[in-house]
């Protein structure tokens, strides 16, 4: 009778795991369901240097979520929070030069950001003499830590955005692999699918490689037989992607990126936008 009771005990346990875990998992995709969709401005440069006003509102329009930006065309933190605010745009990042969190100039940084009501702060490039070794790449690695560390009590996120030399080979080692491996989960690598690509990497491995700090993530898509491909139109496993992101890759925002001017710029990114969409009803 003992033995039984134990066998139902167990047998109870096991089971209530496993409804635990299956509810866990039910939620945690429910909540990946709702990942909002923003645009990096970089797509549509020359439209925001002709009218930085109206561009916002047509991104707006079409139905972005948010936006990223890389510049902000001599606008103030407050001019530029009350553009977002007018067209219902939350900032999903900025690009922010390494310089500008470095010293005095860190608190400047901080200070526009929360205006703006950003808190990810992504430097989207090194210069050649600051990577040229392994040891280089360890030395940023700490570099960016000390940055975390700084941006945390302002409830700021810190990242790095790739380009493609992280994944050619250095030293016998991937510039990408060694910055991730030497900083802390808090450090955002924000991936860059389609500057990945070209640089012979896969997006799929290196999104598995490193759980939970795709935080934001680039959607780029990439063709090795049609360099005209815009989002949905290549090579890269975009369903793989979204699930990856909504399991285990801890990600707040897909931001689209595209940069190669196969259509103008406004009507390249609401295609963009809408195959991103068409995507997501496919799965």
């Amino acid at each position: 009778m003992v033995q039984k009771e134990n066998l139902n005990r167990r047998e109870f346990m096991k089971t209530s795991a496993g409804l635990a875990m299956a509810a866990g998992m039910a939620c945690r995709t429910a909540a990946a369901k709702t990942i909002p969709v923003g645009l990096q401005l970089y797509s549509v440069r020359s439209e925001c240097a002709k009218d930085f006003p109206a561009t916002v509102a047509a991104v707006a329009k079409m139905g972005y979520q948010g936006v990223e930006f890389a510049g902000y065309y001599d606008y103030s933190a407050k001019d530029l929070r009350k553009l977002l605010d007018d067209n219902g745009l939350k900032c999903c990042g900025t690009h922010t030069q390494l310089d500008t969190l470095l010293g005095d100039a860190f608190e400047k940084t901080v200070e526009y950001n929360q205006t703006i009501g950003n808190k990810y702060l992504i430097v989207p490039w090194l210069a050649e003499e600051k990577r040229r070794t392994v040891q280089d790449w360890i030395g940023l690695a700490s570099l960016f830590n000390e940055l975390a560390d700084r941006a945390k009590p302002h409830g700021m996120l810190v990242g790095y955005h790739n380009h493609t030399f992280e994944y050619q080979p250095l030293e016998g080692q991937l510039p990408w692999d060694v910055f991730a491996q030497h900083t802390r989960p808090e450090v955002i690598l924000q991936f860059d699918s389609g500057n990945a690509g070209e640089g012979g990497a896969e997006t799929v491995p290196f999104l598995k490689k490193y759980p939970g700090r795709s935080v934001t993530i680039h959607l780029k898509e990439f063709s090795k037989t049609n360099k005209k491909a815009i989002l949905g139109e290549g090579d890269v496993p975009w369903h793989e992607v979204f699930h990856i992101c909504e399991t285990i890759g801890g990600t707040e925002w897909y931001i689209i990126e595209e940069e190669k001017d196969v259509y103008p710029p406004l009507r390249c990114v609401e295609m963009c936008l809408n195959n991103f969409k068409k995507l997501q009803r496919e799965r």
